[in-house]
């Protein structure tokens, strides 16, 4: 697997690009001082920009009672509306940012985050693959704390397939699956898979040779595709049977669904599949920016970590050995679920075959002409 390390994304994080976040959106939220260390809670609230889900009260019901504040969620979906809702927000609108780790360089670039204490951070306890993960420093600079992953895959009705028929994303072309595949309408992981099918093993750092046969890729796929959904109607179109199929979203969905019942689930082809993060940092202009590095400290600890798995509805894997071990301990039905057994097989080995990629902004092309490119795949 080919490794980046920090190299940056020259097209992918242009300033033009931080500015449009993939859509029209204001001048970048900039503040006039860097606040070198953190001041005291404002209001009593802790205003997070964030996925969906993340005001829950198990997920973050401890920290408001211990603080004794209350945890205001701004939500998103999607990398773009991120970027636009903190780029055209004014500067101490949000004290955390929860971002997908690939924007993170785009929040670093559009200057809407701060650095951070690494020494503020349980990364003793993390994996040592996630102790310096690689999009969320500069150097020896931090600037993201990394608490949640999973990998997208090849999403699929356990009732019309069997993961030895979803050995390849060839799937998606066969005849029997004609008006049965779904898209999460997200450009960046359902093409990155499409990549990974194309046989690129560095499916977001192609040149434009590989580009360009990508795009017929997604071309000749339209046909087959029942729509491209929103967040909440990816969840409807797989519970109710609408789609059978959908690449680039993995057990973040699936996991739950199963649980009520719905049989779907997850399966990584042979080609590979893709990891997303999510990962929190201080928003510059923080009006509670003591408050958001105990937040981000606390979703760190074993028992955050904990929370972070088991978040209701999306639940999945954590970046925290020590979090690992105690939902082992505390929740040894969830860990088997989430395959984070210590004692078995679990998701951690995906990784080490080299099975797994890091979602990244593309390398070689902007991200608008990846938009374009799924835009084009929509019209057709």
């Amino acid at each position: 697997m080919k490794n980046h390390g920090n190299k940056s994304n020259r097209k992918g994080i242009a300033r033009r690009d931080v500015l449009k976040g993939g859509a029209a959106v204001a001048a970048a939220a900039t503040t006039s001082m860097f606040l070198p260390r953190y001041g005291s809670a404002q209001d009593g609230v802790l205003n997070l920009l964030a996925w969906p889900g993340w005001g829950h009260p198990d997920t973050v019901g401890p920290f408001e009672a211990k603080h004794g504040v209350k945890v205001q969620v701004k939500e998103y979906a999607g990398g773009e509306p991120m970027l636009a809702l903190a780029n055209s927000s004014p500067p101490g609108t949000f004290d955390v940012i929860l971002t997908d780790a690939e924007y993170v360089q785009m929040l670093r670039a559009g200057d809407l985050i701060v650095e951070l204490d690494p020494n503020d951070y349980p990364f003793e306890d993390y994996w040592p693959n996630y102790q310096r993960f690689p999009l969320h420093w500069d150097g020896d600079t931090l600037y993201s704390v990394m608490v949640r992953f999973g990998y997208l895959g090849l999403s699929y009705n356990m009732e019309q397939y069997t993961p030895k028929q979803l050995t390849s994303y060839s799937a998606l072309w066969e005849e029997g699956a004609a008006g049965k595949v779904g898209f999460f309408d997200w450009y960046l992981p359902s093409m990155g898979c499409l990549s990974l099918y194309n046989g690129n093993k560095s499916p977001f750092d192609i040149d434009e040779e590989a580009f360009g046969k990508l795009r017929e890729t997604m071309n000749s796929l339209a046909p087959q595709v029942a729509g491209y959904y929103s967040y909440a109607n990816t969840y409807s179109s797989l519970a109710n049977g609408q789609v059978w199929l959908i690449p680039g979203i993995g057990e973040w969905l699936t996991l739950g669904l199963r649980k009520d019942g719905v049989p779907v689930n997850t399966h990584i082809p042979d080609e590979g599949g893709i990891q997303w993060t999510e990962s929190f940092s201080i928003a510059r202009g923080a009006q509670s920016p003591e408050l958001a590095n105990e937040f981000i400290k606390w979703m760190a600890s074993p028992e955050g970590q904990v929370r972070c798995a088991l978040r209701p509805g999306n639940e999945t894997g954590i970046a925290s050995k020590k979090g690992w071990e105690k939902l082992n301990a505390d929740h040894p039905v969830e860990a088997e679920w989430l395959r984070m057994r210590l004692d078995k097989r679990n998701m951690m080995d995906e990784w080490n075959e080299g099975k797994i990629v890091i979602r990244r902004l593309p390398f070689q092309q902007t991200i608008e002409d990846w938009t374009q490119a799924w835009a084009e795949m929509k019209s057709v």
